[in-house]
């Protein structure tokens, strides 16, 4: 196996929907490989004044992607909270993996659901759901690079 299908890097795909679901699902994965290891200590930490905890990272992603398809493209009430940026200590590191992972098989499984990805979005006017989905790649891809430079800066850690 090589390095590229042990993280799931994707490949091709003439399916739109899919293709668009394994880089989301890849990003997801950038996003958890950077906690492998960790504490819940070292999940909070962040450098003084700057930058987000990783355990924020993840928590912050939840919530965007459970705001943008169950608020956007499902119509359910959902708000932004400032408190996702920094969890309380009631979270840990493994509630926040499982709950992002949950929550990454809820957006896939509304995403696959869809009649279209011209399925309207109703928090943005003109957009859709093609639209969140790029919006969700970009939003974990900048927060992957976030979580890179922040586990870096913990212990050194760097890889894919």
């Amino acid at each position: 196996m090589s390095v590229d299908e042990d993280i799931g890097f994707p490949g091709g795909s003439d399916d739109e929907r899919e293709l668009l679901l394994s880089w989301l699902g890849y990003l997801r994965g950038a996003v958890l490989r950077k906690l492998a290891g960790i504490s819940d200590d070292q999940a909070r930490w962040r450098p003084e004044g700057a930058l987000i905890s990783l355990l924020g990272i993840v928590n912050h992603l939840t919530h965007v992607e459970w705001r943008w398809i169950d608020g956007g493209i499902l119509g359910r009430s959902t708000e932004r909270m400032d408190s996702e940026f920094e969890p309380g200590p009631e979270l840990t590191l493994s509630g926040a993996k499982a709950a992002y992972e949950q929550r990454g098989a809820a957006t896939d499984a509304v995403i696959r659901a869809a009649a279209s990805l011209s399925t309207p979005c109703s928090m943005r006017l003109g957009t859709d759901l093609r639209w969140v989905v790029l919006h969700l790649i970009n939003e974990t891809a900048r927060h992957a690079g976030h979580a890179d430079a922040v586990r870096e800066l913990l212990d050194g850690s760097i890889g894919e």
